[in-house]
């Protein structure tokens, strides 16, 4: 049998010792933390779940690849960064990728390639992918230990489109076709609740309530005496919503886009801010106000909260500067004073622009690059699993370390891409990561974390 291991070459010494490199360190994985997505996974078992969810129409006699393993390692392989399907081709011999799906890492079959991963993703019907994203809510909703009151927090995030995918949608602010993908995600834990793949453009009233409708009976199942809370920004605040939310024991606080009538209400309030702003030193004044208003297509009055604040801004083309009120509003079911709903709820909602950022730019959530639009909701589905198992590893860093409030990139980067020698014995596997590991100590730790209490 041909050898095909490449032969030993030396490289320019060092402090006059032979530097020589050969390829005789036996079994190895450049992604050690595969280990700590497998126990992720263990605990909270999404790759489980959608593996459930997911059709299987092969004939049970041809089966090499069930659908759980081709399901964990395309999720664990986002993780670890190899975000494209083409990744596995590389990936299927890998001794801890075959570990974390449950096979032996060196007398183990290979994994799936490429082919079979892409054929998995483009196998669900829609009907199918309905129940894939269902999933999502259900491990949102039996993961999470809810409170009294949860908020979730509902945005899109621009993906520029690849081809000719279908659902890409011209989108003029960013002058090229993609998809405005919809994120949920619950606000106390952090942790995703659905994505929802969507043309790129401004999401209809309908649209709005049919989300929010389905996600909230959804989670109503595990969370039977929890009331929810829904929060976005004026895209958001749409008729349609508020109309069910109020009618379905839900509250809801979202932007509301300013016009004349709602400037004349607080223009009194307004007036007065400017002169106290000139009379003070300070460079900004700010104030709040909330009433009822009813827009013409509103049903009822709701409640509306103003933000007015003034500053000195330049006058274009002078040199001078001029007094301008910018004023902000929002609309909620919320009780509380128009401060405090404003700074305290409303503008807390900018976290949620770091978790699409960890989803989009640190998962490449955004390589939606199949045809069909029901395959990269798949992919969707897929990346935000990844998240799942990202954040579960972060969530199981002690809180004094620093670590444990850090992005996605840097747990990759420090516990994640982790060099590993894999020993398979007859009964026993052994990984050994190196002596020099820089987080050594916290690897183990957070590996035992992972590990049931008791005896």
């Amino acid at each position: 049998m041909t050898d095909a291991t490449p032969l030993p070459f030396d490289l320019p010494s060092v402090q006059r010792k032979k530097l020589t490199v050969d390829f005789a360190g036996g079994s190895q994985s450049s992604d050690g933390g595969l280990l700590l997505l497998r126990q992720a996974e263990r605990k909270l078992g999404v790759c489980g779940r959608l593996a459930d969810a997911m059709p299987d129409r092969r004939n049970a006699s041809r089966i090499r690849h069930d659908v759980f393993e081709m399901v964990m390692a395309r999720v664990a392989a986002i993780a670890c960064g190899h975000e494209d399907a083409i990744d596995l081709d590389r990936l299927r011999h890998d001794p801890l990728m075959k570990v974390t799906v449950g096979r032996c890492p060196i007398t183990g079959a290979p994994l799936a390639s490429q082919s079979t991963v892409s054929r998995l993703e483009n196998a669900p019907s829609k009907m199918e992918a309905v129940r894939l994203t269902a999933a999502l809510v259900d491990q949102a909703g039996t993961t999470v230990k809810p409170g009294k009151q949860e908020i979730l927090d509902i945005d899109d995030t621009f993906c520029a489109a690849h081809g000719g995918q279908q659902l890409a949608f011209w989108n003029a602010h960013h002058d090229e076709r993609g998809f405005a993908s919809m994120h949920i995600y619950h606000v106390a834990s952090g942790t995703p609740v659905v994505a929802i793949l969507r043309p790129a453009r401004t999401p209809k009233g309908t649209e709005v309530r049919t989300v929010i409708k389905h996600v909230t009976k959804r989670l109503r199942r595990p969370w039977p005496n929890t009331r929810i809370v829904w929060r976005g920004d004026s895209h958001y605040g749409r008729v349609e919503a508020m109309d069910w939310a109020e009618d379905n024991d839900t509250d809801y606080i979202f932007g509301l886009a300013g016009n004349a009538a709602l400037d004349a209400v607080v223009a009194e309030a307004a007036d007065n801010l400017r002169f106290h702003h000139a009379m003070s030193s300070k460079a900004k004044l700010r104030t709040f106000a909330s009433f009822l208003y009813q827009a013409g297509s509103w049903k009822r009055p709701r409640k509306v909260v103003a933000r007015l604040e003034c500053s000195l801004q330049p006058v274009a083309g002078e040199t001078g500067m001029r007094q301008e009120v910018d004023i902000r509003y929002v609309v909620t079911s919320l009780k509380g004073s128009g401060q405090h709903l404003y700074e305290n709820v409303y503008c807390r909602r900018g976290q949620m622009e770091n978790l699409i950022k960890l989803h989009k730019a640190q998962l490449a959530s955004d390589r939606m690059s199949c045809h069909s639009a029901t395959a990269n909701q798949v992919r969707l589905i897929l990346h935000t699993a990844a998240f799942w198992l990202m954040h579960g590893v972060r969530a199981a860093i002690p809180q004094a370390n620093p670590l444990a409030k850090c992005e996605f990139a840097t747990i990759r980067e420090r516990l994640i891409k982790i060099g590993a020698r894999v020993i398979e014995h007859i009964a026993r596997i052994r990984v050994q990561l190196p002596t020099s590991c820089p987080e050594g100590a916290l690897f183990r730790s957070v590996a035992l974390n992972f590990m049931p209490s008791g005896p």
